[in-house]
């Protein structure tokens, strides 16, 4: 019979750990604890101005206002990576950092459980890389990985460019090509006889801008903090970084077909998907192209739930002399 005492007394003890740690975060996140806004401010004193007491008089800042959002960034990005400089242009996407850590992570785990050694001169391919490039300024900060970003968007790219230009601990270390068709993914990016060690995306969630705005109405009215009927997005994002036509679903779909033509230049695809309802399609269409391993990583930071679906077309032996190659 199970110890029901005992049950309890874990329980609680994993509740009032929930002050300390954000649930389901990978061990190695930086992010896992809560902020401490005076290291933060220490690095970024700009931030200060817009930390102020919660209702349960912690030191926070607002999540509902995208310029706070930004500067916490800016600090984050500062104090753990190592990075001078850091700007968006006005109305981007704002990426939350602890759940960009988290990818990386766990890619890394998937990398390290194919036998990738941690010395190895790990390539990755950053799909719609965006304006602010904070999955290879993690990831490069983190592992010493090497990036090469796609992107669709101009004003991203030269925002990118610019990044790089003042933060001399990613200069050639990523690299930005811009994707000239907005129905290919990989198409256009990969060149002949390149090898990526894995690819990443944080695809468009929504398939209008009607249905972005629903979703963030939605969000506002669950934690009651609608002040008025005007819309904003506290983390951002324009109209290609939000929604495409058909949404996550129809991209993730596209995305796992024309990844059947890269099979052997990239080791590892994956994906952040946000909607689990999209996952049965996913995996049908996996199946469809004979995947030859499929992985599911569960991610969540506080009320938020998503995965990350990874993918090989490799046999065993074939990933055996990959790594061996490195």
């Amino acid at each position: 019979m199970p110890n029901k005492k005992k049950e309890q007394e874990e329980t609680s003890e994993k509740t009032s750990n929930i002050v300390e740690e954000k649930v389901m975060m990978h061990p190695r996140n930086k992010h896992r604890s809560r902020y401490d806004f005076k290291e933060l401010i220490s690095s970024a004193p700009e931030l200060e101005r817009f930390v102020k007491p919660n209702k349960y008089g912690d030191e926070s800042i607002d999540f509902f206002d995208p310029a706070a959002v930004v500067k916490l960034n800016t600090a984050l990005l500062k104090h753990y990576y190592n990075i001078k400089f850091w700007r968006i242009p006005k109305g981007y996407l704002c990426p939350p950092i602890p759940g960009r850590a988290d990818y990386i992570h766990y890619m890394a785990d998937v990398l390290e459980n194919s036998n990738f050694k941690k010395e190895s001169r790990i390539k990755c391919l950053d799909i719609g890389l965006g304006a602010s490039c904070v999955y290879p300024i993690i990831g490069i900060n983190e592992y010493n990985w090497s990036f090469i970003g796609s992107e669709i968007d101009p004003v991203s790219i030269e925002s990118v460019n610019k990044i790089i230009e003042l933060n001399p601990t990613l200069q050639g270390k990523l690299a930005v090509r811009l994707q000239k068709s907005s129905k290919d993914i990989f198409f256009g990016v990969i060149k002949k006889d390149e090898k990526f060690d894995l690819s990443i995306c944080n695809p468009p969630f929504h398939s209008s801008l009607k249905e972005a705005e629903l979703a963030t109405m939605e969000k506002l009215k669950k934690l009651k903090k609608i002040r008025n009927p005007k819309i904003v997005q506290n983390f951002g994002g324009n109209n290609k970084e939000l929604w495409c036509e058909g949404g996550e679903e129809r991209f993730l779909n596209t995305m796992i077909r024309q990844s059947r033509q890269f099979s052997k230049s990239v080791f590892w695809f994956s994906t952040m998907v946000s909607k689990q309802a999209n996952l049965k399609n996913a995996y049908k269409t996996l199946r469809d192209m004979k995947a030859a391993e499929v992985k599911t990583i569960p991610m969540g930071q506080g009320n938020k739930v998503s995965r990350i679906i990874a993918w090989t077309f490799l046999s065993p032996e074939h990933q055996m002399q990959w790594v061996k190659s490195k």
